[in-house]
């Protein structure tokens, strides 16, 4: 069950009718989103036809005229990666093609982001690389959520407004009551994401689990920094994958006196064996936004999805009206 954030607008939405500038379209990847944000705005989403040919290309067009507007395009790279980027690129291009004032890239989930700098000989950083891809096809600006590390925003020549989902997975919290936090950093990289999530739940105390990684997708756990026992961990994260890291470190948790442990991570990638480990009863509950769309066979009785609909919507009105967008996070 996905439930809506309570986010009050801080500017008044007039009704939008034919004459405004402002147009939002949605790419396949995450339709339900894309249409709360439209409920959100007091719109409708952008007509637009979607079909394959015979060996799998794809062709899009857009069904209203967008010459001279402000659009608005939802799409996450999520699974399947290639074919909802490749999707984003023609509509990008579709839609300057047709004319448009700007382009907005709204991307919830941005695809490729871990391989953001060389580790190794010979490797690609791919998160440079679609950046590229994006900037090129046409887009005038980006919008994106919680990625995967805050450098990725410099990799863009293009203005781009980052937004985060911590405001709505610590109000969820907050509205739990939990006593004896402690927010949990699953690793040292992801140490002031923690800091900042626990800032906002009264300073709750932060601990570290220090880990070894040997391969991608597989993680060590050694030892937590911090103190945990008696309390109720809460490990946050920016998306769960395999679950693997997230796993180990709430078993290391638990054998470290910790009374309970949540997760929470605004992407909810969920790669097999994801559900399994998830639902094992190690967790509380796992907490994750809707940033990426979960089939019913992905749910499980400890899985809370909040929505992001509410915060995406206002940062589009304030991003078309020139409004602040970082006061939103005061």
């Amino acid at each position: 069950m996905i439930r809506s954030a309570t986010l009050s607008p801080q500017t008044t939405l007039p009704s939008l009718n034919d004459n405004n500038r402002l147009r939002l379209l949605s790419g396949s990847a995450n339709t339900p989103l894309a249409q709360e944000v439209a409920r959100y705005l007091g719109m409708d989403l952008g007509p637009m036809v979607r079909k394959r040919f015979a060996d799998g290309e794809l062709y899009i067009q857009i069904q209203e005229s967008i010459r001279g507007c402000d659009v608005y395009l939802l799409q996450p790279t999520c699974r399947p990666v290639n074919d909802h980027l490749m999707e984003l690129l023609i509509m990008i291009d579709a839609c300057r093609r047709a004319s448009a004032r700007q382009i907005t890239a709204v991307i919830p989930y941005y695809g490729y982001a871990r391989a953001d700098r060389k580790t190794a000989g010979r490797e690609s950083i791919s998160a440079k690389l679609v950046a590229n891809l994006i900037t090129q096809a046409g887009a005038s600006r980006i919008l994106a959520m919680d990625l995967h590390s805050a450098q990725i925003q410099g990799y863009f020549d293009i203005p781009m407004d980052h937004v985060y989902g911590s405001p709505i997975l610590v109000d969820y919290l907050a509205s739990k009551q939990l006593h004896d936090l402690v927010v949990v950093s699953p690793d040292v990289g992801g140490v002031a994401r923690a800091r900042a999530f626990a800032k906002k739940l009264n300073d709750a105390p932060l601990a570290i689990i220090d880990k070894r990684r040997q391969a991608h997708n597989v993680a060590e756990v050694m030892n937590v920094i911090g103190d945990v026992a008696g309390k109720t961990a809460v490990l946050v994260d920016d998306m769960i994958d395999t679950a693997g890291t997230i796993l180990e470190g709430a078993r290391l948790l638990k054998q470290e006196g910790a009374r309970q442990v949540y997760a929470c991570a605004t992407h909810a990638v969920f790669s097999p064996p994801a559900i399994n480990r998830l639902s094992s009863g190690v967790f509380e509950e796992v907490i994750v936004t809707n940033t990426i769309p979960l089939p019913k066979e992905y749910c499980f009785p400890q899985l809370t999805v909040l929505s992001v609909a509410n915060l995406l919507g206002e940062t589009i009105w304030r991003i078309h009206e020139d409004s602040s967008v970082s006061s939103m996070f005061r």
